[in-house]
Formats: structure tokens, C-alpha cells, sequence
């Protein structure tokens, strides 16, 4: 499953967003991009190798292939990973990156000798300059890889523990080259190798971008009477030449009314004699700096499909309502209706796909049970509905709304576990200990009936005061079956096992990382953010939490042992070894004692090192920031394609099979595992080949880092709103990163991150050095008054500063600005 431009319909627009390399060539570009040519044009980009001689390179180990990450900050630097997996290969510049966009599986290959550059070890070579530090490291100095030795290739906070961090955003990718691909050492050469893109293997990027139409410069040039230039929002997308034919009518004579208008734009083609893509509007958004306009660009360009249903998915939905069990449907399945069975979720939430219950057994032990909504029963393979399931493969959370993968009749209606409503479910049922131990454990076809719909904050209010007799008001309605204090015990007694069974997990070599998450709130009439907050995950998240992973791993080993060549599993690959190795030199030289051996060291060093001062948790929140860079992705896959089973464990679980089988409303994978579980239960045998089983899994893949991004951006877009609406903001923040000539700073008030300048602040000057690996800034401030000396402010990893976040009053920019220091002693 790719998004290739074959496979999309350029006048649809339910589907891609993309940004743009603001065809602005590095230093070593610019003479070829520059240079006049007589007669016919010279080519700026190398043609592509034919795909024969892709595919015999790739087998001789001279091509290397993979996916492609441009630096958002640094347009001209890419990276794609090596092929061990170790560290990245860096491809320099717009012309060395031939065409390819941010995602696309790529080709490449090393560039000459004399096409290396020089790394000069005081940083001064700007085109390269390290972000994270202030120059390359020297490991990378002094590095050759001569051609024979390149080879080839031989995780609302989800309630799932791995969503924190497994889909480690490739567009945060590398801000640096300390992890710069090298095999073999050369003590005579200082000079930095590079690679060159020579082939797209499959256009992931959508080719959509959000930004700005304006007439061209030359007003004497041909050119300037047919076309104008798009310039995306995003860097790393090429501008584009688009017809005027697309504009709107009087952009011609009026084209500053359309200074801040925001437009998508399909890139179509970008020739190899052109410093321009050629693209054509697809539609004028709006406003820029608008809710609405903004969040259908980020859509778009992130090939979210967030279009009406088709007539022909609509109709394999049940037609007769209201729709009920039939009597044949109900013989097949446990009947758990009398159960005290309950749901805990956002109080916001629609989709509730997921309930628990808990009772006690005469013998003193538990009965505990997690209940997940048979989507699989209406989502029937190889029809219209699953088809675009499987496209749209993941629910699309925004900070307003969600974009669904399934219609509202079945996210809201006939698959969501409502109380009081009979739904069918697949159940996980174990007999436990008070203690957590698992004594006995069944899986199977249910039908239940939620007795009380418990967000968190009820959850949480229950563990907090477990003595109190909570009134009918205080609570949402309750089955008349089943009484309030049955249902609170419930939730008490699976607090308690719960515990039980997180303490085990980490000491069983379990890690968390948990980056801080923003959460809104919103005015009601006009959907303009009013306030933010940092989402605190407590005590009722964590119950919820366990037993989740629980299930999870149940099904995992169920549907393995059932189909080893067909099961979609769920697998997180150990991080970067590079990366982590100059974690670990970091940690050693800023005196932080830190063990890295293992997932479970590394999480009880993260929670054992900062002690209990106030700034402790900003100190730990800085630190998995650091921590989170090394982490791979989780990746769903099929079984049957990984000869070697030990690569199938999950590295921060510390677990050596996992799935998701929990979230079936809005993750296809689930629906997928659901109808392995069915067929290991002797339901009808799954119908797909394990090809095609991996084909969904890494289009699963694909749309969940897109999701992410997506995610991330519609918290950007309400954040930069409201600082622009409610601003200035103060805060204390973090250091959590030093450069030359700027600095990057956690925000503690908004667990926002942003990078302060050094040429912004009223300076008299700043001295940048490292003390071993540990860079240190020096900022000498102006004195407030004639009389009073400059006053040194001295910036490093875990300084505590005070910041102010104000509007840039450019369309959702914003700034953060150090306050000065007291000048007292």
C-alpha cells in the first residue's frame, strides 16, 4: 500500500499533505543551480537508473535502499538509515537528494571521492554544522567509506504503553550528524562522505503541500504570463510552478488579496532541468492562521482521507435498525450479560471499544476480564466497508474532532460497548491472585452488557477514596442490575491487582517513556482553544493500561501458535546502537550514572536519578527527551516473513510476542488479529496470504506515523493559537540542548520545546565551549543601565530558565524569549 501518485486522484481531495525544499541549494548546489546555460537547459538533477540496474546494484551491495527523513530545521540534510541499522546515511543538499521527498523509499549511492567534503573540526563549515553540538563529532572525522565496503542489506495517551514513543516521528528525525553512516576508518582522509539519491522505489509523500501563490519576479519573462509560484508552508517540498488558469480570477490584478490566502497544491511532475516542481491548485483553503483552513491542509497533506463514506461501504452496514442479536448469533457466543462489566474512558470519548469486570471467586482469588467489540463481525473481508478500512487503516485524532475508519454507525452505534445496549465482543478472562498471579485463562466469542459508562476521572476518584459511598448524582447512570458499590469494588480491586502486575512488569525489565502531552480546552460555541494543560496519566490510566498489555500478549501468543506463517504481530527493535553510545558518553561526562545494558535499566536508572527537588521531573522529562532520539519505531508485521523469531520481541515491553488486539474501532491491525483469534477459536479461516498480510501491516505502519504527525500538528496549530490569542505567555523552562549560537528549552507550563537564538536576546556577546561532550553557552547581557556591568548567564543541559512566549504576528508563529537574569549577586 503506497501513496504514489498512480494511486491517487489528483481532483480528490480526501486524501494528502506534503511541504517543500524551498529549491534554495546548499553551497555546493548553488553554482550549478545558478550557472547560465546557452541553448538547451542543463540538467540539474541526475536522471534516475533504470529500475534493471536498481535491482542488480541493490543484490551486488553497491545501491542501498530506504527510507528517506529530511531535517524540518535544515532542509538541505537527509538521512536514510544504514543498512544495519546503526546509524544513518547522510545525503547533502537539494541536488544530491534528486527529487525524492520527505518519506519515499529511495536509492542511493556513494558519491566520488572528490565529491566528499572537508569537516572541519571547529565547526566553521556551515553546511554541515552539528545541531545537537558544535561541531561533527570525531568519530565521523576523518572518515572514508570506499565503494567496496557499503553492502546491502543481508505508540489520548494510548492506553498502550509502546504509544508514548514507538512511532519516534522520522520528521524529528536527525538534527545533527552525529550518527553520519561509516564503515571503515581512514586516518589520512578528514573529509565527510556523501551519498546521492539515483532512484524512488515508491512515493510515500502524497505530493500535497499547504502554501502561498505570488506572481512570478520577471514580469518580462514568458513564463510569468502563464504560470505562478506556489511556495509550501513546508520547506522540504519544492516550490512549484502552477497555471494561472488555477487561481482564482483576479489574482492577476489584486494577487495581495491573496497574500494570506492558504492553497493545496499536487505536485505533478519535477523535471530534471528545472530548479521548480510543476504542481496545480487543487483548492483554496482559507485563511492562514485559521482553525479550519490549517487543520484541512495538515489533512491533506498527511493523505488523511477524511471524506463522506461511499454509498457502497454504507450499505454493508446493517440496514434494518435497531439492530439486534439474533437468537443463532447469541448460541454461539458466552453470554456475559449479568456481569458487573464497565467501561472506562475519556469523558469526551465516542468509540468505546473496550470494557472490564473483575469478581471475586469464593476461594478468595478473581475473575478478570477484558471485552473488546467484535468489529470483525461487521466488517466482513474483501467488501467496500473493508477496503476503505484498510486505506484509511487507523481513527485520526485532532484536538476538535476525530476523523473516523469506520462509519459513525459502528465507531459510535453498533460496535461501541454503551451501557446498558447488548454488544458482541471477543473476551480475554483469566483467574488471577489477589496478588496478580495468572492461574487460568480463557479466550473466546461473548456478548455483554455494559452496566455504567466510567470515565477516568470517575475511575480515579473511586482509587483516591476508597471509603466513600458515592451518590447516583455523582456518577453517570447505572444498570439497575448491578449496584454502585459493586461497580466501585470492582474498580478498587482492579486498581489493586493492577499494581500488582505494573510492579512485576518493570521489574521484569520493562520501560516507559513518557513525553509530556498537551490538552486543550476549547469554547464550546466558537472551537478557539481557552486553555491548555498537561495531560496528567494517573493511577485509572495505568489499571486500564494493564490489563490492556495483558489481553495484548494473551492474543499475541494465541493467534502464534495458531498460524506461525499468518499472524500480525507487533514488534519494536532495539534502538540505534550508535545513537545510543553517544547517549551513553554524554550521560558518563555530564556525571549522570545511567545503565543502558537493557530496557529495564535504562527505565530504573530514568527513575531512580533525579531525586525528589522540585525541578526533579523537569530534570526526568528533559532526559527522556534524550532518551526517546535512539528508540526505533514498533512496527506491525506478519510472522511468516521474519525467518529469525528473536526479532519478533518488543524491546520496551521486554515481552517476546505482542500484538494490538484492543483497539479494533479505530486501528485496522486489530480487526486483522480479530479474525485470526476467530479462526484459532474455529471461525472461518482467514483468507489472506501472508504477502498480503505484511502488505496491510506496513501500510498499518505508514498510516500510523502519519496519524501521529497529524496529531502532533493539530496541537501545534491550537498551541500557536493560543499563545497568539492569550499571550504572552511566562514559564519556567529547561535546557535540554545546546548549540553555538542558540539552545533548545523544554517549557515546563506547556511541555512545549523551543529553540532560543542568541542573535534575538539583547546581548553583548555569547562564548560558546565544551567541557568534554558537554556544550556550554555563555551569554554576556547588556546592562539595564549605563552604570551597572554586563551581566553572564551561563547555559547548559538541566539549567533552569525563565522564558516568555509571544506571537510573532506571522500566521501560527511563535517565539520563545529569555527573560534576563536578576544583576543581583
Amino acid at each position: 500500500m503506497n501513496n504514489s501518485d498512480s494511486r491517487i486522484n489528483p481532483r480528490q481531495l480526501g486524501t494528502p499533505r506534503g511541504g517543500s525544499y524551498a529549491a534554495v541549494p546548499t553551497s555546493g548546489d548553488r553554482k550549478t543551480l545558478n550557472k547560465p546555460t546557452r541553448g538547451r537547459k542543463k540538467s540539474i538533477f541526475e536522471a534516475y537508473m533504470s529500475k534493471e540496474d536498481v535491482s542488480a546494484g541493490l543484490k551486488r551491495g553497491e545501491l542501498i535502499q530506504g527510507p528517506l527523513r529530511i531535517n524540518p530545521k535544515k532542509y538541505h540534510e537527509a538521512f536514510i538509515p544504514s543498512p544495519d541499522g546503526t546509524r544513518d546515511i547522510f545525503i547533502d543538499g537539494v541536488v544530491a537528494r534528486n527529487r525524492a521527498l520527505n518519506g519515499d523509499i529511495v536509492v542511493v549511492k556513494l558519491l566520488p571521492k572528490e565529491q566528499w567534503k572537508v569537516i572541519k573540526p571547529d565547526g566553521s563549515d556551515k553546511e554541515t554544522e552539528a545541531t545537537h553540538e558544535s561541531d561533527v563529532p570525531e568519530d565521523m572525522l576523518g572518515t572514508c567509506i570506499p565503494q567496496e565496503t557499503v553492502k546491502g542489506d543481508a505508540k489520548s495517551p494510548d492506553v498502550i504503553i509502546e504509544a508514548q514513543f514507538d512511532d519516534n516521528d522520522a520528521e524529528h528525525g536527525q538534527d545533527h550528524l552525529q550518527d553520519t553512516y561509516s564503515v571503515k576508518k581512514c586516518i589520512n582522509c578528514r573529509k565527510l562522505c556523501f551519498f546521492q539519491v539515483v532512484y524512488i522505489l515508491e512515493k510515500k509523500h502524497s505530493r500535497a503541500a499547504t502554501g502561498f501563490i505570488k506572481l512570478l519576479a520577471d514580469k518580462n519573462s514568458e513564463l510569468f504570463k502563464r504560470c505562478a509560484m506556489f511556495s509550501p508552508v513546508d520547506h522540504r517540498v519544492p516550490r512549484a510552478y502552477v497555471s494561472l488558469a488555477d487561481c482564482p480570477q483576479d489574482f492577476v490584478t489584486r494577487p495581495e488579496d491573496y497574500s494570506n490566502m492558504l492553497f493545496i497544491c499536487r505536485i505533478v511532475d519535477w523535471k530534471e532541468d528545472s530548479n521548480f516542481a510543476t504542481g496545480y491548485l487543487a483548492k483554496s483553503l482559507g485563511q492562514a492562521g485559521e482553525i479550519e483552513p490549517e487543520t484541512e491542509g495538515i489533512l491533506t497533506e498527511y493523505g488523511v482521507d477524511f471524506s463522506d463514506f461511499s454509498p457502497e461501504a454504507l450499505e454493508c452496514l446493517p440496514q434494518n435498525l435497531p439492530w439486534v442479536i439474533s437468537p443463532g448469533e447469541l448460541a454461539k457466543r458466552r453470554d456475559l450479560r449479568k456481569e458487573c462489566i464497565f467501561t472506562i474512558d475519556p469523558s469526551t470519548a465516542k468509540d468505546l471499544d473496550d470494557a472490564l469486570s473483575c469478581k471475586q471467586l469464593p476461594d478468595g482469588n478473581f475473575e478478570v476480564g477484558v471485552h473488546i467489540a467484535d468489529v470483525s463481525y461487521f466488517v466482513l473481508e474483501e467488501t467496500a466497508l473493508d477496503k476503505i478500512a484498510s486505506e484509511r487503516a487507523t481513527s485520526v485524532y485532532l484536538v476538535q474532532k476525530v476523523i473516523p475508519m469506520l462509519p459513525k454507525l459502528l465507531c459510535e452505534e453498533l460496535c461501541s460497548l454503551n451501557p446498558m445496549r447488548d454488544r458482541l465482543t471477543f473476551s480475554v478472562m483469566w483467574k488471577v491472585t489477589p496478588e496478580g498471579k495468572i492461574l487460568d485463562e480463557w479466550l473466546g466469542r461473548t456478548v455483554m452488557c455494559s452496566c455504567v459508562k466510567l470515565s477516568y476521572d470517575h475511575a480515579q476518584s473511586m482509587i483516591e477514596n476508597p471509603g466513600k459511598v458515592f451518590s447516583p448524582e455523582e456518577l453517570p447512570p447505572v444498570s439497575p442490575q448491578h449496584s454502585i458499590a459493586e461497580i466501585q469494588q470492582a474498580v478498587l480491586n482492579l486498581h489493586r491487582i493492577a499494581q500488582h502486575l505494573r510492579k512485576q512488569r518493570f521489574i521484569d525489565g520493562a520501560l516507559r517513556l513518557d513525553q509530556l502531552k498537551l490538552s486543550f480546552t476549547l469554547d464550546q460555541e466558537s472551537g478557539m482553544p481557552q486553555g491548555c494543560y498537561i495531560y496528567q496519566y494517573r493511577d485509572s490510566n495505568k489499571l486500564v493500561e494493564e490489563f490492556m498489555l495483558l489481553a495484548n500478549m494473551a492474543v499475541a501468543h494465541q493467534i502464534y501458535r495458531s498460524f506461525p506463517e499468518q499472524a500480525l504481530l507487533r514488534r519494536h527493535p532495539p534502538p540505534q546502537t550508535k545513537l545510543l553510545k553517544d547517549l551513553m558518553e554524554f550521560c558518563n561526562q555530564v556525571g549522570l550514572d545511567i545503565d543502558f545494558s537493557s530496557a529495564g535499566t535504562l527505565h530504573k536508572s530514568l527513575n531512580e536519578t533525579f531525586g525528589a527537588d522540585k525541578y526533579s521531573e523537569a530534570r526526568k522529562e528533559v532526559l527522556t527527551n534524550m532518551f526517546s532520539r535512539p528508540m526505533q519505531m514498533a512496527l506491525y508485521f506478519c510472522t511468516g516473513v521474519l525467518e529469525d523469531e528473536t526479532l519478533f520481541r518488543h524491546y520496551a515491553l521486554n515481552v517476546p510476542f505482542y500484538t494490538h488486539f484492543t483497539s479494533p474501532i479505530r486501528r485496522y491491525a486489530d480487526i486483522i488479529v480479530h479474525r485470526l483469534l476467530s479462526a484459532s477459536l474455529g471461525g472461518s479461516p482467514i483468507k489472506m496470504e501472508k504477502e498480503a498480510i505484511q502488505r496491510q501491516a506496513d501500510h498499518c505502519n505508514d498510516r500510523k506515523m502519519a496519524s501521529k504527525r497529524v496529531q502532533e500538528l493539530s496541537a501545534d496549530l491550537f498551541f500557536a493559537i493560543f499563545v497568539r490569542e492569550c499571550g504572552p505567555l511566562e514559564s519556567e523552562a529547561m535546557v535540554m540542548g545546546v548549540l553555538n549560537e542558540a539552545f533548545d528549552v523544554l517549557v515546563l507550563k506547556f511541555g512545549v520545546q523551543k529553540r532560543i537564538y542568541c542573535n534575538a536576546l539583547p546581548l553583548l556577546g555569547f562564548h560558546f565551549q565544551k567541557v568534554g561532550r558537554k556544550p556550554e553557552l555563555t551569554l554576556m547581557w547588556e546592562p539595564e543601565k549605563p552604570e551597572q556591568e554586563s551581566v553572564p548567564q551561563v547555559i547548559t543541559i538541566f539549567t533552569l530558565v525563565e522564558v516568555v512566549l509571544t506571537s510573532d504576528g506571522v500566521p501560527l508563529k511563535y517565539s520563545a524569549l529569555l527573560k534576563r537574569p536578576s544583576s543581583e549577586k
